[in-house]
């Protein structure tokens, strides 16, 4: 049977403090510059945490638009998503306000935003993403979460889901990956899986032995497998591509 050609999506920064690696992408352009350098190994998508002045994660539609434009600028063509996080604003109708706003943003609208699937309204906030153009893509952490997916079935603009393993043992990270995976059965987009901190390399290595889409970059780990400290989200790429020979 002939393989698929999966995606290695590229997570740039996530919720981690500017110390957290000397590295780190915070800045828009150095988010930008990033973006520029996993594009060059041939990732096709980024998944970025837009930061405001202080520092703070924001998905406010200024902030949200400079960034995903500069990442254009210095990147073309590749995939530019953002997420909807309730940790970055707890109140969904806002959230849906806000992604809304998103769709006034010309160059800097996103391709895609994260919606998560235990966070309440998540339906209402893909909805009013692909209401103005942007696609989806559902972060599933749990099995009980796939089971809520199923239920509800996919929203209109789905481009994929995310089975999220956040379990950080490395020993046991695999297996509730695979949990989630049997949990979701075979949706009919595209299902990327990651796991996180000492998980993520494992997971990572998983999702290239059965052929699925997967991920990886300092949201995820900030180590290479050998636990060296990575040099940069160029150098986690690399390394990942490494594995997916």
């Amino acid at each position: 049977m002939k393989r698929r050609n999966t995606v290695l999506q590229a997570a740039l920064n996530g919720s981690r403090p500017a110390d957290a690696h000397p590295a780190l992408p915070v800045l828009p352009r150095h988010l930008a510059r990033d973006a520029r350098a996993v594009a060059r190994l041939g990732v096709t998508s980024v998944h970025v945490h837009p930061r405001d002045d202080d520092g703070l994660e924001t998905i406010e539609p200024a902030v949200v638009g400079d960034v995903v434009a500069l990442i254009r600028q210095e990147a073309p063509g590749i995939e530019v998503g953002v997420p909807t996080g309730r940790w970055i604003q707890p109140d969904p109708a806002d959230r849906v306000e806000t992604v809304l706003a998103w769709g006034r943003l010309g160059s800097g609208k996103p391709d895609v935003c994260g919606v998560n699937v235990h966070e309440l309204g998540w339906t209402d906030v893909c909805r009013a993403a692909w209401s103005v153009g942007i696609a989806v893509e559902l972060g599933v952490w749990t099995s009980g979460d796939a089971v809520t997916l199923r239920q509800n079935g996919l929203p209109p603009g789905t481009r994929r889901v995310i089975a999220e393993s956040t379990v950080v043992d490395p020993e046991t990270a695999v297996a509730e990956g695979i949990r989630i995976l049997r949990a979701l059965g075979q949706p009919p987009v595209p299902v990327l899986l990651h796991g996180e901190e000492e998980g993520a390399w494992p997971v990572l290595e998983y999702a290239t032995r059965v052929n699925i889409d997967t991920r990886i970059g300092f949201e995820d780990v900030l180590v290479r497998p050998d636990g060296w400290l990575a040099t940069g989200n160029d150098d986690l790429v690399r390394t990942a591509l490494s594995i997916r020979v």
